[in-house]
């Protein structure tokens, strides 16, 4: 079982930015991807980017160009840079680990993520 702590999240204004953390524990070592969603209220929860390993990346055609996704392999921890924030962007955010970029099978279980909010 992976464990995961998501961090980061706060109150900012549109056009600000965020970076949010995401820590891994546990067994880790079959962690090939970690992937970044989100979820507003009354709406499913949405993939944000993901990352491989080595580096390869995914991004959902909202936040190309505003969102880095990007992690650190010997902390098992991967990051996202979220700039040029809007209030569509609203959500809780949460993280989670992947044995592949294309996998849609979680390692670990959903947390409380982080809130983000937008405000205009």
């Amino acid at each position: 079982q992976v464990q995961l702590v998501e961090s980061g999240g706060g109150l900012v204004q549109a056009g600000g930015s965020l970076r949010l953390s995401c820590a891994a524990s546990g067994i880790t070592f079959s962690i090939n991807a970690f992937g970044w969603y989100r979820q507003a209220p009354g709406k499913q929860r949405e993939l944000v980017a993901r990352i491989s390993s080595g580096g390869s990346t995914k991004y959902a055609d909202a936040v190309k160009g505003r969102f880095t996704i990007s992690r650190d392999n010997a902390k098992n921890t991967v990051f996202l840079q979220m700039n040029s924030l809007k209030p569509e962007d609203t959500a809780v955010y949460y993280c989670n680990a992947y044995t592949s970029l294309g996998s849609q099978i979680p390692l670990g279980s959903w947390g409380q993520g982080t809130q983000v909010t937008v405000s205009s």
